[in-house]
């Protein structure tokens, strides 16, 4: 039976705690509370405020597009991009099985329905092979865009997730969906600071998606935001995220189904100090990652590490156990001795609500459900 009882001693000693060491918490070392409060001072607290146009500015140089919508939270970004890349009611979207809840929902939030395509093993994000297979099959482009053969119902747009911060192979699901006519939607929620190629990831789709939870890598508490390069379309989702309100010097005209997806000028204060340490965050975490690498080849225990030709923001790091009973131990053992550990998201197709979604064999992905296991991978 696997001891890991030197892992756990080791992470406590990484993290300089005996106490109980969560999984992920925010690091506030900047100018959080002068911005804070200065917008308390303005009474601008709603989502009218000079730090939401600030954030939506630095976002958008962070990422390298040219237009960035804050909104709420992750899930309502990606719903709303969705909706402008074109997916409306009846429409298939690709993506991933494994991944957060919040990718399958955004999709169905749109009355659509998820397909589920295998992950690579490299970067536990869709396989753009897996897409190419897949869309040789059941693809079949017509006048107005690619449509299912099988459902007949139009595959309105791809969306692959980063996950943990780790870029899929862009340059190739970007090629396989521009020969099937199908826009890409990056789920980025987990991977600002992450570049592949040089090129922040987000800005590599028609649109991309940030989140801003309380356990990302920058925070706001909540908060997220659009990116795209299509100033249209970008203008359109800031239109569509303040409830598609016109201006007028004093009428309320609303000529369109809107949502109310505004962030407040108090997280966007928040984000923008978060976002000045940006660059330190990810330093310090790559940095961590590299004593966790060193440390587990030690031990026989796979450490997931970046791609060639990428840069990850090693928001979440993790572990690649042997198989799912060593999995089950690592996390038995860590949990008990106050060292928080995680599995990988259940595969999406497991939860009743997307179980008859069509999905393809899964090989990678169910792999990589028994195996990865999430580690402490907070700022130190």
């Amino acid at each position: 039976m696997t001891d890991f009882k030197s892992s756990i001693t080791f992470i406590k000693e990484l993290f300089d705690s005996k106490e109980f060491i969560p999984l992920h918490v925010p690091t506030f070392s900047g100018k959080e509370k002068e911005y804070v409060n200065q917008t308390i001072d303005s009474t601008f607290v709603s989502s009218v405020g000079a730090f939401v146009d600030q954030f939506e500015h630095s976002i958008a140089q962070i990422s390298n597009t040219q237009k960035a919508v804050a909104v709420v939270n992750g899930t309502a970004g990606l719903q709303v991009a969705l909706r402008l890349a074109g997916v409306s009611s009846g429409d298939e979207v690709i993506t991933q099985a494994l991944t957060f809840v919040a990718t399958a929902n955004a999709i169905a939030y749109n009355i659509a329905h998820p397909v589920f395509i295998d992950v690579d093993l490299d970067t536990m994000g869709l396989s753009p092979q897996a897409v190419e297979v897949f869309l040789a099959e059941f693809g079949e482009i017509r006048e107005n865009g690619c449509y299912n053969k099988i459902t007949g119902r139009k595959i309105a747009a791809c969306v692959p997730m980063h996950t943990f911060g780790f870029p899929v192979h862009l340059d190739e699901l970007m090629s396989v969906c521009a020969k099937w006519n199908i826009p890409v939607v990056e789920d980025a929620a987990e991977s600002l600071g992450s570049e592949y190629k040089g090129k922040p990831t987000g800005s590599f789709g028609q649109l991309g998606v940030f989140s801003f939870n309380g356990n990302k890598i920058v925070t706001c508490g909540g908060g997220g935001t659009i990116v795209t390069n299509d100033l249209s379309l970008g203008e359109k989702g800031k239109y569509l995220t303040t409830t598609a309100n016109i201006p007028h010097p004093y009428e309320y005209v609303h000529d369109e189904l809107g949502y109310n997806y505004r962030m407040p000028n108090l997280n966007a204060a928040l984000a923008c100090a978060q976002l000045e340490q940006l660059d330190h965050f990810v330093a310090n975490k790559r940095a961590t990652a590299l004593e966790y690498d060193a440390f587990f080849k030690t031990k026989g225990i796979k450490f997931r590490n970046e791609n060639p030709d990428t840069k990850a923001n090693y928001w979440l790091m993790c572990v690649e156990l042997e198989n799912k009973k060593d999995r089950e131990l690592f996390l038995k053992e860590t949990n008990e001795n106050k060292v928080m550990t995680r599995p990988i998201w259940q595969l999406m197709f497991r939860l009743p609500i997307y179980a008859d979604c069509q999905r393809d064999a899964q090989i990678n992905a169910l792999f990589l459900e028994e195996r990865i296991v999430n580690i402490p991978s907070s700022v130190r």
